[in-house]
Formats: structure tokens, sequence, C-alpha cells
């Protein structure tokens, strides 16, 4: 789990408090319900799915380009270069991530 810290306006703090006090629940509980709708609102827009591969393709590139800079620095070295890890495919399920074991 990890920590969000924000900085809000006195008066949207003082409304996401009501809202808690309002439904019997602490302010982080709202603000959880809050994050967790507001992230099924953006998956269900049009051109998510695309927007997020874009961004996939991307951290392969950039992966690719740092992996390619390490065995560089072991070939300048004359070392062996360390092996690349082996990747595991899986079957593609719906929009999520590309089948490859994190």
């Amino acid at each position: 789990m990890r920590t969000m810290a924000i900085r809000v306006e006195d008066e949207l703090h003082a409304q996401f408090a009501i809202l808690a006090q309002l439904d019997g629940i602490p302010l982080t509980e709202e603000l959880h319900q809050a994050l967790e709708a507001h992230v099924a609102r953006r998956r269900s827009e049009a051109g998510f799915a695309e927007k997020a591969q874009a961004v996939l393709e991307e951290i392969d590139r950039e992966a690719a380009a740092r992996r390619g800079a390490i065995q560089a620095l072991f070939a300048e070295e004359g070392a062996s270069e360390p092996e690349p890890p082996a990747e595991e495919e899986t079957p593609r399920r719906g929009n999520g991530p590309r089948g490859r074991k994190q």
C-alpha cells in the first residue's frame, strides 16, 4: 500500500469531511471511494485502452534502451554480458497488461 499526500482547499476538505460524516465513515474511506470511482470512470472512457497500450509500448522502448545501455557497459569492459531475464507469456485477457508476468 502507498501513501499519497495532497493539498486541497479548505472548502473541498470540509465538503469531503461532511460527506464522510453523513455516511458514517472515516475521511480516508471517503477519499478511497472517490479515487476508485474516478479510476472506474476513466477506464470506461473512449480511447482509454489505446492510450494505455501506447504507454505500454513506450515503457517497452525505454526498457529496451536501458537494457542496451547496460549491455554496452559490460561489452566495453570486456566482461561477459548479463543474461536477460526470461519472459513468460500468458494468454491475454481483455485490455489489461500485455500478458507478461511482472
